[in-house]
């Protein structure tokens, strides 16, 4: 929007500047420079000079022919006949004459004392009215010429305002898969590419809700199963032991449906923390060395080394995310990996890289994209994890979205397992 704003107060100044100079132009080569008052003045003074070298019984037959020669409405009368107080006939007098204004036009009176007590009286048409029709049709030209050029600017606006309006329209009906293909040359680019972000999440939220509900339907069928098995067989049994053994497997299966939920509803209300995060500095290194300290009973009961290469340089982030995901990934490895695991973090100027890679049996190729969906599994292998519901990647994904960044997954050119990527974005204490 600020390209916009720029552009209308330019053309807005351009404009003005560019039609005032072409009307100014316009307005000199149409009107004479001369002064018709002035140029009557000295025609009349000219006439009262002739005059003057007159017979008075003459003067007036004189002013007659000059009248028609001319074609002047000029004449010759008493001053008697004018009723003007004695300042007014004193002024006809004076360098100029006397100018008065009347409903057919203005009237030019002179006077001088070869003339008097007589004086010439000249009829001059009222140009005003013209000159004010000619000021106002220029005015009008003015506004014209400059909603003209504002046009320029406001109608690709509109045009773009329109294509985002028809894609709003478009996805409030359930085509969420509407964008905005962004111009180069619109002014509200940044608005469109906002759309398009906010199209993107949403179709995301909505593709994961429908996934969730349709994953949740699935996974627990299984232990409803269970339980009405195991219900049916304690009712219909009259031995204790094995009714005890029943119901203790549908215990197991109860708390097999219970955490099942509690990740599901954890993922569902997990982008309500997107605009939660709390970013705070810390040096890398103690930061992943705090991390494997924390997972090093998993990692002693799975038999697993870790080898972790990671400057101490200071990183800027949501730590408490930041750490989640990393956990995930590594957790993840323990899951598949057969002994070793590695761990790399490293700086740049714009990002923080990290690697986790394992020597597990890897991940197929065309499921490279597929593992960071909610609830995908890979069924050509199964790892260690009893409780997995395939949301861990799917976490990572979300905490590298949150600080624009993206996760990869690949093959592991030194482990020969899996290989994940997490490259997030270097913020600063200054940028959140």
């Amino acid at each position: 929007m600020k390209k916009f704003y720029i552009a209308l107060l330019s053309s807005a100044l351009l404009s003005i500047i560019v039609l005032g100079w072409l009307i100014d132009a316009f307005s000199q080569n149409t009107h004479a420079p001369l002064d018709e008052f002035s140029m009557q003045s000295k025609m009349i003074a000219g006439f009262s000079k002739q005059l003057a070298t007159l017979p008075p019984a003459q003067r007036s037959n004189y002013v007659t022919k000059l009248a028609n020669d001319f074609s002047l409405p000029l004449t010759y009368k008493l001053n008697d006949t004018l009723a003007l107080s004695p300042a007014l006939l004193m002024q006809m007098q004076t360098h100029g004459g006397l100018i008065l204004e009347g409903e057919q036009g203005f009237h030019m009176l002179y006077s001088n004392q070869a003339l008097s007590p007589y004086h010439l009286s000249m009829r001059l048409d009222n140009s005003f009215e013209a000159e004010q029709r000619d000021d106002i049709i220029l005015t009008l030209l003015f506004y014209a010429g400059l909603c003209v050029f504002m046009g320029f600017i406001i109608y690709p606006l509109a045009k773009r305002l329109s294509v985002l309006n028809e894609a709003a329209k478009k996805f409030a009906s359930g085509d969420v898969k509407t964008r905005i293909k962004v111009s180069h040359f619109t002014y509200i680019k940044d608005v469109e590419l906002t759309f398009n972000r906010m199209a993107s999440q949403i179709e995301k939220l909505v593709a994961e809700n429908k996934l969730m509900a349709s994953s949740l339907s699935h996974d627990i069928r299984t232990p409803i199963a269970c339980l009405r098995f195991g219900l049916d067989a304690a009712i219909d049994s009259n031995d204790m032991p094995k009714v005890k053994q029943y119901l203790t497997r549908m215990e197991n299966d109860l708390d097999h449906m219970e955490s099942m939920l509690k990740s599901y509803l954890a993922f569902a209300t997990l982008e309500q923390n997107a605009n939660r995060l709390t970013y705070s500095a810390t040096h890398m290194r103690s930061y992943f060395e705090d991390i494997l300290a924390q997972l090093s009973p998993k990692l002693d009961s799975h038999k697993l080394s870790v080898q972790l290469n990671s400057s101490n340089d200071v990183i800027y982030a949501d730590l408490h995310w930041l750490a989640r995901a990393v956990t995930n990934l590594i957790n993840n490895a323990c899951d598949f990996a057969l002994q070793h695991i590695y761990v790399s973090a490293t700086v740049n100027e714009q990002h923080i890289i990290i690697t986790v890679e394992d020597d597990g049996p890897g991940i197929a190729a065309e499921n490279f994209s597929k593992v960071f969906s909610p609830f995908f599994r890979e069924n050509n292998h199964r790892n260690r994890a009893d409780k997995s519901y395939g949301l861990g990647l799917a976490i990572v994904e979300k905490v590298a979205d949150w600080h624009h960044g993206r996760v990869y997954a690949g093959k592991s050119k030194q482990l020969g397992g899996a290989c994940f990527t997490l490259k997030i974005a270097q913020q600063h204490p200054s940028v959140k």
